[in-house]
């Protein structure tokens, strides 16, 4: 039943992620059937490695950025971004071998880590509007509303209000049900037409191994893969003291397996960028099936069964338009917009380097300049208010590396 749970909340992903990296060119069908392999190897190995009752998927964000800012962004192929991707998960699998990630976790600010969240919470409140039709380019303001006399926004915001509320009245799968509801409504006021429910799984080919690891190498991905990495380590770490706390499995505020959990967390990115997916990551939606009694890894090889269950539905994932998930997407942008309440607002040094963060990811379209931005303005305040001694070396790092990139790169 736990098991059951964690899937139905986090099960959005298999619609979400392949009209993401759909829109980056990659090829719908193969994208996924790769979500659901990189969904279902990585919660197996959190499950049978670490023993948590954890799901794993490609991670919300961490697509947006590699699809909308990396790959139509910045003009990288996606064969590239993958290897991108593919690099920033063998450097987690370093980490987390070596057990670098407390020196490197600990060393950065709590507020800067809080703001990369809300930033990319931003990120994707703008591009779920974008995809609804509710936000719209303009010329003159950047821009503007949409025409809400069209059936997708209206559909998009009942989908929106469907979702808040059966949350809200705690209805397991919430999130689902509204990607459900809106591409049921498409069928009646959106011209879609129903393809079938069942097929043989897709073929994966034209994803499988397709990662460029040496273009990725040049110096002008560099910071993607940085970037992948600092996001990547932390959301999973995070998500799993979150977990961990929920159910209960904390000892003195500490997580006994933490290292194998981050190890499983690396080696399904790496997986994942294999079969042709952006990374993936722990999901904070795990709580709800710790909710319902998950305890061991057991919660977590349900999932993972689950998930491999998913690649016969092949047509049904085919015909869910972007506005039923866009929906979704608001709904998690929306959740991850309460982090804002962990700033210290008090001390300026630590919330305008976090306010920066969060505002310049959204309007630059890009993590990767939120993260830059965030960090080099951390580090400048702190020297000038004569409070320098406060910065960990690992800032300092990050933020001369970003200071090489805007200069030379």
């Amino acid at each position: 039943m736990a098991g059951l749970t964690t899937f139905l909340t986090m099960a959005y992903i298999i619609f979400v992620n392949p009209t993401i990296l759909g829109d980056a060119g990659m090829p719908k069908d193969a994208v996924f059937v790769a979500t659901c392999l990189a969904a279902a190897i990585g919660t197996l190995i959190m499950g049978l490695y670490a023993n948590y009752p954890i799901g794993m998927a490609p991670g919300m964000g961490l697509n947006a950025y590699f699809a909308y800012a990396v790959v139509l962004g910045m003009g990288v192929p996606w064969q590239t971004a993958l290897g991108a991707v593919f690099l920033s998960g063998c450097l987690f699998v370093l980490v987390s071998v070596l057990g670098l990630r407390e020196m490197i976790v600990n060393g950065i600010p709590p507020s800067l880590r809080t703001a990369i969240t809300v930033g990319i919470g931003m990120l994707l409140a703008l591009i779920a509007l974008k995809s609804a039709g509710l936000v719209v380019a303009n010329p003159a303001t950047m821009v503007t509303a949409g025409d809400l006399h069209k059936a997708p926004a209206l559909m998009a915001i009942f989908g929106f209000l469907l979702i808040v509320t059966l949350d809200r009245l705690k209805v397991k799968g919430a999130i689902l049900i509204g990607i459900i509801a809106v591409t049921v409504l498409s069928f009646f006021f959106g011209g879609n037409k129903f393809n079938g429910l069942v097929s043989a799984p897709p073929s994966i080919a034209p994803t499988l191994l397709q990662l460029d690891v040496p273009a990725a190498l040049s110096m002008g991905v560099l910071n993607v893969v940085l970037v992948f990495f600092l996001v990547e380590l932390f959301d999973a770490t995070g998500t799993l003291m979150g977990v961990a706390n929920r159910a209960g499995l904390l000892v003195e505020g500490k997580m006994k397996r933490l290292n194998k959990a981050l190890l499983s967390d690396s080696v399904a990115i790496v997986a994942g960028s294999a079969l042709g997916t952006s990374s993936t990551t722990a999901y904070i939606e795990s709580a709800a099936g710790v909710q319902a009694g998950g305890r061991t890894g057991l919660t977590a090889v349900t999932v993972a069964v689950l998930f491999l269950a998913c690649l016969f539905i092949a047509p049904l994932a085919g015909v869910v338009p972007a506005y039923a998930t866009a929906p979704a997407l608001l709904f998690v942008a929306c959740l991850m917009l309460r982090e804002l309440g962990e700033i210290d607002w008090s001390d300026t040094t630590e919330s305008v380097p976090a306010a920066i963060t969060a505002l310049v990811i959204p309007f630059t379209y890009s993590i990767a300049e939120g993260i830059a931005f965030g960090f080099i303005t951390h580090a400048v305040l702190k020297l000038t208010t004569g409070r320098a001694r406060e910065v960990k070396p690992v800032v300092w790092i990050i933020a001369a590396v970003f200071v090489f990139r805007f200069a030379y790169l």
